[in-house]
C-alpha cells in the first residue's frame, strides 16, 4: 500500500485500534507494512505523527490535525466508491447516441419516449448523422451503424436485419424504361450517397457471378432521408434500405426493380459501443432496449420485404 490513500487507510486504522499490529489483522499485512507506511508520511510531512512505546502509540498535535483530516479524506473516498457503484448498477446520467437520419427517424425517435419513461434518470443526448463517428474519441456512447464492425476497440451487437432494393417512382418509369439487366442502370439517372464511393457501385448477380455494377447520375446526398425524398419525387433510380422505403413501396409510390439479380442483398444495423470491463448501466439498458424494440418491429428483418420478379418492375399505368 505505497499509495497515499492506502497510507492514510493504514495510519487511520492503527490510531482508531491502538496499535500497529491491529491494523494489520483487519487490513490482512504485516505489522511492518504498517509502521513503514507511517514512517513515509512521516518522513513526506516532515512532521512526527505518532509517539511509539513497546505496547502502544500515542498521537502528537501535528498527527491529532492529521488523524481527523485523513477521517474525513477516507469517509468521502468510501462514499465516492458506492456513489460510484451504484451508478454502475442503477440506468442514470447523460447518454450520447449517435444514429443515422434514417434509423433514427424511421424506428429510433419512435421508441424512444417509451425507454426515457422507464429510465428517468437517464438524459438522452441525440445526434444524427449518416457519417461515422469515432466512439474511441469520446464522440458518442452508443452508436447505431449499418454494416460489419471495423474497429476492435469497440463492441457490436446486431439490432435489426434489412434489404437494400433498388427503385424508382411510377412517374420517373413512365418516362423512362424500366431496366432489365444491371447493365441497363448505365442509361439511368442513379441517385447516390457522396459519403463514400463503394455505395454507388451496386452487387448484383447474374449466371450465378457476383459483380458490383458502377452507377452514375445527377444527385447525390449524405443522408437517406434526403435521397428518399428525391426517388419519390421522380428524379431518378436509387438503391435503398427497406426499412426506410416499406411503405413506400405497399403504397405503390416506389416500384422494386431488378430483383431477380439482387436476391442476398442484405446488411445488419449494430448497436456500437465502446469495449469495458466496467459495461455503465445507462450504455447496457439502452443497447439491450434497441434489440428488443428495434427487433421486433414491422420491416425490421429482411423477410418482410417480399421479393418481386424483374416484369413487376415495370412501370403501372398511368
Amino acid at each position: 500500500m505505497a499509495d497515499k490513500s492506502g497510507e492514510m487507510e493504514l495510519f487511520v486504522r492503527a490510531v482508531a485500534l491502538g496499535s500497529f499490529s491491529s491494523a494489520a489483522r483487519m487490513l490482512h499485512v504485516t505489522p511492518s507494512a504498517v509502521s513503514k507506511a507511517v514512517g513515509r508520511m512521516e518522513d513526506r510531512l516532515g512532521v512526527q505523527l505518532l509517539d511509539r512505546s513497546t505496547r502502544s502509540i500515542r498521537l502528537t498535535a501535528e498527527g491529532e490535525v492529521y488523524y481527523r483530516e485523513c477521517l474525513r479524506l477516507t469517509f468521502e473516498i468510501d462514499e465516492l466508491e458506492k456513489t460510484l457503484g451504484s451508478r454502475r448498477n442503477v440506468p442514470q446520467g447523460k447518454l450520447r447516441v449517435n444514429s443515422s437520419v434514417s434509423i433514427a427517424r424511421q424506428h429510433l425517435l419512435p421508441i424512444l419516449p417509451q425507454f426515457l419513461e422507464r429510465y428517468p434518470q437517464i438524459e438522452i443526448d441525440l445526434s444524427l448523422s449518416d457519417e461515422v463517428v469515432d466512439l474511441v474519441a469520446g464522440q458518442a456512447d452508443v452508436a447505431l451503424r449499418i454494416g460489419p464492425l471495423q474497429d476492435s476497440a469497440l463492441r457490436a451487437r446486431k439490432v435489426l436485419d434489412f434489404r437494400r432494393i433498388v427503385v424508382a417512382s411510377p412517374a420517373y418509369l413512365a418516362r423512362h424504361p424500366a431496366p432489365k439487366t444491371p447493365a441497363d442502370l448505365a442509361t439511368h439517372n442513379c441517385l447516390g450517397f457522396n459519403l463514400k464511393a463503394s455505395l454507388n457501385e451496386w452487387p448484383f448477380i447474374q449466371k450465378g457471378r457476383s459483380f458490383a455494377q458502377p452507377v452514375s447520375g445527377n444527385f447525390k446526398a449524405n443522408n437517406g432521408d434526403t435521397l428518399r425524398e428525391c426517388v419519390l419525387s421522380g428524379i431518378g433510380i436509387a438503391r435503398m434500405g427497406s426499412f426506410m422505403i416499406d411503405d413506400d413501396i405497399r403504397a405503390g409510390r416506389l416500384v422494386p426493380l431488378l430483383e431477380d439479380y439482387h436476391p442476398n442483398d442484405t446488411l445488419s444495423v449494430f448497436a456500437v459501443f465502446f469495449k469495458q470491463k466496467y459495461m455503465p448501466a445507462r450504455i447496457r439498458c439502452f443497447v439491450d432496449f434497441l434489440i428488443d424494440g428495434l427487433g421486433h418491429i414491422p420491416g425490421a428483418e429482411a423477410s418482410l420485404v417480399p421479393r418481386r420478379s424483374t416484369q413487376a418492375a415495370s412501370a403501372p399505368p398511368v
